[in-house]
């Protein structure tokens, strides 16, 4: 009988009906095309939230800012410590190296008379020589000259091992802060280059929305200020009229004083006023990050510009300045006190009055006037 044998199958290996070639095709070219689409999974932020990013982003560098100019103030101050104890140290170790000479005088002039012992002029050679007389007690053979030039080289070589330890500790220091300030400066670097990168991915109409709602918000802003120009004036007014109402005082007979707090008032208005006119005359100037003038500014340099133009001294930072003076309400501020901004305090402007300040606002813009309602206020404070 003829053995049975099974009959092969014409189709490719692995693939036993059209209908699962088809199967498969499909299930491929699904995966391609979900392949290809994830990249743009992700949806395009609105305007509103370009917007709000871009703004966080530049607070984010101004506080970056900041620090920057904390530790470059901290760093010059450190370098001026550093180098006056190193000037020091040179100048004692002078001395030092001359009383070292003096004792080696000593010694050798022993020598040529014989009227030292070996272990005295060991005293004089030795390089801490208090510690050798403290061994030794050989004090009671040296003259009283020998005797203080022993004392005064110990307390020198003291002296000067103090200052070598206070220098290195300084040293160290420095070398902190200037890494702080590499660091602040990179991450002021790196948010402004983020904030840049997300505006030029808009489109020409979607930059002309951004500047739409740009101007929304300063126009706001401007309300507000001109809301509390009219607060401010009627309660101006109201206090010239109690002070109109009151009984006039007697004519001095000369031998009263006055008080002077007329006069103080006067002082910080005039003071307040050299500062505004100097901030005034730097509009249109670019702002900077970590600038202080004369040809471009950030919001502190500006502030701390205009303030010492006016006889007083600012520190350099938001941080610090927010310390300087008295803290006033905003409804009684006066020109030329400072506004600051954010929960951080990472903004400061020069008020003018009426709502309005002026200050060096964020890269890219310039030194301008503003309501002062154009950013979220912290607190105000009168320098001066």
């Amino acid at each position: 009988m003829a053995p049975h044998r099974k009959a092969r199958s014409s189709s490719p290996k692995g693939i036993r009906t059209p209908a699962l070639a088809t199967a498969a095709l499909t299930s491929v070219a699904l995966l391609s095309q979900t392949a290809n689409a994830s990249p743009s999974a992700e949806p395009k932020p609105s305007l509103d939230e370009v917007q709000k990013k871009v703004d966080d982003l530049y607070q984010q560098a101004e506080t970056a800012t900041e620090k920057y100019n904390g530790a470059k103030e901290k760093t010059g101050k450190q370098r001026k410590k550093v180098d006056n104890l190193l000037d020091d140290v040179a100048s004692r170790t002078q001395k030092l190296n001359e009383a070292r000479e003096e004792l080696g005088t000593f010694a050798a002039a022993q020598y040529r008379t014989g009227a030292a012992a070996p272990d005295a002029a060991s005293l004089l050679l030795a390089d801490n020589p208090q510690d050798y007389f403290d061994q030794n007690q050989l004090m009671d053979r040296l003259t009283s000259r020998q005797q203080q030039a022993v004392d005064d080289y110990a307390t020198q070589q003291s002296e000067m091992t103090q200052k070598r330890q206070e220098a290195s500790e300084s040293l160290q220091a420095l070398t902190t802060t200037e890494n702080t300030l590499k660091s602040s400066k990179a991450d002021v670097q790196r948010k402004l280059a983020e904030a840049r990168q997300l505006l030029s991915r808009l489109t020409t109409e979607e930059k002309a929305r951004l500047a739409a709602i740009e101007r929304e918000k300063r126009e706001e802003a401007q309300r507000k200020a001109e809301e509390l120009a009219r607060q401010q004036a009627a309660e101006e007014q109201l206090r010239q009229q109690q002070q109109q109402a009151q009984p006039t005082p007697a004519p001095s007979t000369g031998a009263e004083t006055s008080t002077g707090t007329g006069t103080s008032a006067g002082t910080t208005t005039a003071k307040g006023e050299k500062a505004i006119a100097f901030a005034r005359a730097q509009t249109g100037k670019p702002y900077v990050w970590g600038a202080s003038g004369p040809d471009s500014y950030d919001c502190s340099g500006l502030t701390q510009a205009a303030w010492k133009a006016a006889g007083v001294t600012l520190p350099r930072t938001t941080w610090d300045q927010v310390n300087v003076g008295t803290q006033v309400s905003v409804a009684s501020a006066q020109p030329g006190d400072l506004v600051f901004f954010y929960d951080d305090i990472s903004h400061v402007g020069l008020y003018l009055g009426d709502g309005m300040m002026i200050h060096a606002p964020k890269p890219g813009a310039y030194v301008r006037e503003e309501s002062i309602y154009y950013m979220p206020i912290h607190s105000v404070v009168r320098p001066a």
